[in-house]
């Protein structure tokens, strides 16, 4: 029968527990600090500084701090006829220890125990009392920075702790003069600190609201370029439809070669031309700049209707004998929703006729485009890109756009508020196009 016993320990190196990784980690890393710190001395302070978890430049942290320790120094020097005691040094030491603690330790410094080591220094202060005494603003510093980095749960009761320490010293005799100063003092650096924080507050509130406004101007940019490039596609392709539409019927029905040639060639013609302004819209979302190529406007709607006559389309124009009030933008705004308008007749009422009014009041002008439909097809509500891009149009301007069906056929009227007058173009008499008729009103 074997005996039982205890086992031998076995032998190797002991797993390290958690605690002892973390006192190895903290070490290496303190090691670290020490050594760059060694090598570097300026450059690695303002790197610690600047990893510091408080959100202030690294000038405004130095600056405060620097103020401290001079008004520690000088408090210390005003103690003089004390030395050799150990206090005023003791006092300058708290009072300066945790930048020497952060930058070689990477110990944070909380507002709490910043107030608390300030009080610890004014302590040791005004146990040596002297007149007049500097020893006071070490709190109003304090309280300052304290207000700067932490809310008010720890700022207002730290502030109050340092006016009650003040009031404590001076029931005892150890303040010769200038408590009521003192105390005010202390507050304003107390009010400086919450202003300070607070103006970071709305600083970074600001950069939030441009942010979005930023993002609220691409995003309408995006849109407004979708919009040029919808209206430029289905313009071009409305045309070419028609081009090819009597292309074919030439072909078919009258073997007339020659104008299917001049019809496909315009539908050639048209499709480049398509290409050059679909590259010319989307260019503008390079940021290198360009050649300034003008926008339509108002008075390029005749030149539009005539295009879309010379293709086939039963169309007539009416406008306003002086166009000169139309700004800039609400010509665009006019010619892309004129030029939508009429490639929807093309594309959804085929052999319908259209008549496309432009007139200027007194504060607004109005763009009417109105199409027969054909026999037995019905009147429906667009919902697609093209109405709402023409809709939000109008909107940007101020203006208001309504589409829709009347007696035998279908309606679209625009108006929009006029800008100021301007030199510009005038309607003359035109005749163009085989259906095509303009009449000046």
């Amino acid at each position: 029968m074997g005996v039982i016993g205890v086992s031998a320990p076995a032998h190797g190196p002991r797993p390290m527990t958690r605690a002892y990784r973390r006192s190895v980690e903290g070490l290496r890393r303190t090691g670290g600090r020490i050594a760059d710190f060694a090598r570097q001395p300026v450059a690695a302070f303002l790197r610690r500084v600047e990893e510091l978890p408080f959100d202030y430049p690294p000038s405004v942290i130095i600056a405060v701090d620097v103020a401290l320790m001079l008004v520690a120094v000088a408090s210390a020097v005003q103690r003089h006829s004390y030395f050799p005691t150990a206090l005023p040094i003791l006092a300058v030491l708290l009072t300066t220890a945790f930048g020497p603690m952060y930058a070689l330790l990477g110990v944070v410094p909380r507002p709490a125990t910043l107030g608390l080591f300030a009080m610890a220094a004014e302590a040791l202060f005004l146990v040596q009392p002297v007149s007049p005494d500097l020893a006071p603003f070490v709190l109003v510093a304090a309280a300052g920075e304290v207000s700067a980095i932490a809310g008010m749960r720890v700022s207002v009761p730290t502030t109050v702790a340092m006016m009650v320490e003040l009031v404590l010293f001076d029931m005892y005799g150890n303040l010769s003069q200038g408590l009521p100063t003192y105390l005010v003092s202390i507050a304003f650096g107390w009010m400086a600190g919450v202003l300070l924080q607070y103006q970071r507050r709305f600083l970074y509130q600001e950069r939030g609201y441009q942010d979005i406004r930023a993002a609220q101007a691409a995003d309408e940019e995006r849109r407004r370029i979708a919009r040029e490039v919808h209206d430029v596609i289905a313009h071009s392709l409305s045309i070419t439809l028609l081009h090819l539409t009597a292309a074919r019927h030439a072909l078919q029905t009258d073997r007339e070669v020659d104008e299917a040639v001049d019809s496909l060639t315009e539908a050639e013609q048209l499709g480049r031309q398509a290409m050059a302004d679909i590259r010319r819209t989307v260019g503008l979302l390079d940021a290198r700049p360009s050649k300034h190529v003008p926008e339509p406007g108002v008075d390029d709607l005749e030149s539009l209707v005539g295009e879309f006559a010379r293709a086939g389309l039963d169309v007539r124009y009416l406008c306003a004998e002086d166009l000169r009030a139309v700004s800039p933008a609400v010509g665009l705004a006019l010619y892309r929703i004129g030029q939508e308008s009429l490639a929807n007749v093309v594309k959804h009422a085929p052999g319908a006729s259209a008549l496309v009014q432009v007139a200027v009041d007194a504060t607004a002008a109005i763009l009417t485009v109105d199409n027969t439909l054909p026999a037995g097809l019905p009147a429906q509500r667009g919902g697609g890109m093209g109405v709402s891009g023409m809709v939000q149009r109008a909107e940007l301007l101020g203006g208001r756009m309504v589409a829709g069906p009347y007696d035998d056929g279908w309606s679209v009227r625009v108006a929009i508020p006029l800008a100021p007058v301007r030199a510009g173009f005038v309607c003359t008499s035109w005749a163009g196009g085989p259906s095509a008729i303009r009449e000046a009103q």
